[in-house]
């Protein structure tokens, strides 16, 4: 399925960039961190970088964590005394708040922490900046990343969604992003605290753990490309259909939201594209020349899958003039020339 109602937009004069200064990445040693990071670099801006204990060797340094030209800040955002003691050390002019538990079934397995996670120190982060800004003058751009499965399920002869779609989450994680959202944009109307909404489709890239669907299927594919033909591999549900992006090309939409968007709005960060996990799993099988068979494990499927959801990216490209520069064959390249896992 393919979107190209873009190429019916307006043409209009965007508005000027704003600088990203000092900027503030809470869940900067996960995936999309490491590519966020050194572009982030590129930009000229000067990166502070959060990140969980767990996440380095050596708590006190982070000696186990990525340079990137980033000053590290290693602790918790559940906590409010490091939530202050960084933001009042930091003093952002832009934040990018990635930080969460993002795969479904790990929030589902555990939602109160979810909840805590990826809710309440949301408005702990939005409560410091907001007092920061008081003290210092300095008026931080907030990008807030949600999610897709925020929108839940929809038929699919209305997609691709746009931000006007309703949701109705249908998993604890879909649920607590949706409530940061609504938080987030509360926070605007009372406080006028500058605060994007990216609503983020699937994308993936080299350096996604294998718990989430496209490095999944290419580290299954990759395991038994030699394995006689017929050998089953174990998948989920095949049918769904999803909208994915190159991480390259979503770390480029949220710095253009950074620099273009507009404090109060929702901007889906998606291709307009549909691909099915059996068409992904075609693409991965004749890339690796498996002759496996998909057999579906129960284990793998999960009941409250959405069977099609697809974004419409207008509003994002009209507003900030991004689009998307790398295909799913260049996801799948990344994939399979990825030193890990």
């Amino acid at each position: 399925m393919d979107a190209r109602q873009g190429d019916r937009m307006p043409t209009v004069a965007l508005p000027s960039d704003r600088a990203l200064g000092r900027v503030l990445v809470t869940g900067a040693a996960g995936f999309v961190g490491q590519w966020l990071l050194p572009a982030l670099r590129a930009q000229g801006a000067e990166v502070f970088a959060l990140a969980m204990p767990s996440d380095a060797r050596d708590t006190g340094t982070g000696a186990a964590l990525p340079d990137h030209g980033a000053t590290w800040f290693v602790g918790d955002l559940r906590h409010d005394d490091y939530v202050q003691r960084v933001v009042d050390a930091t003093r952002p002019n832009t934040v990018l708040h990635l930080a969460a538990i993002s795969h479904l079934p790990t929030a589902a397995a555990d939602p109160a922490t979810a909840w805590d996670v990826n809710v309440t120190a949301t408005a702990r982060l939005l409560h410091q900046l907001d007092r920061q800004r008081e003290r210092s003058g300095v008026d931080p751009l907030v990008l807030i990343v949600g999610s897709a499965e925020q929108y839940g399920r929809h038929d699919s002869h209305v997609m691709p969604l746009c931000e006007e779609a309703v949701q109705a989450p249908r998993t604890v994680y879909a649920a607590t992003k949706a409530a940061q959202e609504l938080l987030a944009l509360q926070v605007w109307r009372a406080t006028r605290l500058p605060v994007v909404i990216a609503r983020s489709f699937n994308h993936s890239g080299a350096g996604q753990p294998p718990r989430f669907v496209l490095p999944a299927l290419v580290q299954r594919a990759r395991a038994l490309a030699s394995a006689p033909a017929g050998t089953p591999m174990l998948v989920g549900n095949r049918s769904p259909v999803r909208d994915f992006l190159h991480v390259s090309d979503v770390v480029a939409a949220y710095i253009s939201l950074c620099q273009r968007g507009t404090p109060g709005e929702a901007y889906n960060v998606a291709s307009g594209t549909g691909w099915s996990v059996q068409q992904l799993l075609d693409l991965v099988s004749a890339r690796t020349g498996t002759r496996a068979v998909p057999t579906e494990d129960p284990a793998l499927v999960r009941p409250v899958d959405v069977p099609v959801l697809i974004g419409d990216p207008r509003k994002l490209q009209h507003a900030t003039g991004w689009r998307a520069q790398r295909s799913l064959d260049d996801i799948i390249e990344d994939l399979l020339h990825a030193e890990t896992f």
